[in-house]
């Protein structure tokens, strides 16, 4: 059975995780990782997720899929998540990213050179870790996968579904899901959104930002 990890830190943004852990769930052993064994809080503080091994217990898995959120700013130096990546990129068949997981990717050297996306707020920040940013939803560039923010992390998760077990399968699986967006609103990308609106989303990400780094001692 295919070995997928979702490794998880305080303040990670509980979609980036659970929106491919309920794609991928149906193709592999998914587990949650973190530092140590143990409950890791996210980033809105109000709910809990089971990390039930550690890093060091998931050396090698087949597939790693790094969430983002506001606390991977304070990881980007962080030399046990950035070898421990390192490590698993040598010798994982697809290493992805959600959101701003893909920063954790840059910062490790595994995007040097290479297409990424990520959340609209950091685009940018991807090239200053060698990549070419891209505001495509999903990027595939050999065997990384990067998605853009939050809930472009289920078009991911059935994008490598499709790699891992075939379109046909990858189609069943988002029926059984009912993954079939149908939003009310056409505000979900910031070309499409009112500037106020953009910029009370830059507000609020920015003050999230303050209380993880404090929460951090960064």
């Amino acid at each position: 059975m295919l070995d997928i990890v979702i490794p998880i830190y305080d303040d990670f943004t509980a979609l980036d995780a659970v929106g491919p852990y309920e794609v991928l769930s149906r193709v592999g052993r998914v587990r949650f990782v973190g530092v140590q064994p143990g409950p890791v809080v996210t980033d809105n503080g109000m709910l809990t997720v089971l990390a039930e091994a550690s890093l060091a217990d998931a050396a090698a898995p087949d597939v790693v899929v790094v969430p983002g959120g506001v606390g991977t700013r304070a990881l980007t130096t962080d030399a046990v998540w950035l070898d421990w990546l390192r490590g698993v990129h040598a010798t994982s068949t697809w290493t992805t990213s959600v959101c701003t997981g893909s920063l954790l990717l840059g910062a490790a050297g595994i995007l040097d050179g290479l297409r990424a996306t990520s959340h609209w707020l950091e685009l940018e920040t991807l090239r200053r870790y060698g990549a070419e940013p891209t505001g495509q939803r999903v990027v595939e560039q050999g065997k990384v996968i990067t998605a853009a923010g939050v809930s472009a992390g289920i078009d991911m998760a059935l994008t490598l579904a499709a790699r891992l077990v075939g379109d046909e399968t990858a189609k069943a699986i988002q029926l059984a899901i009912e993954y079939d967006p149908q939003p009310p609103f056409d505000a979900g990308s910031v070309q499409k959104s009112d500037p106020a609106v953009v910029e009370r989303i830059r507000g609020a990400v920015a003050a999230r930002e303050a209380a993880s780094r404090e929460r951090a001692g960064v």
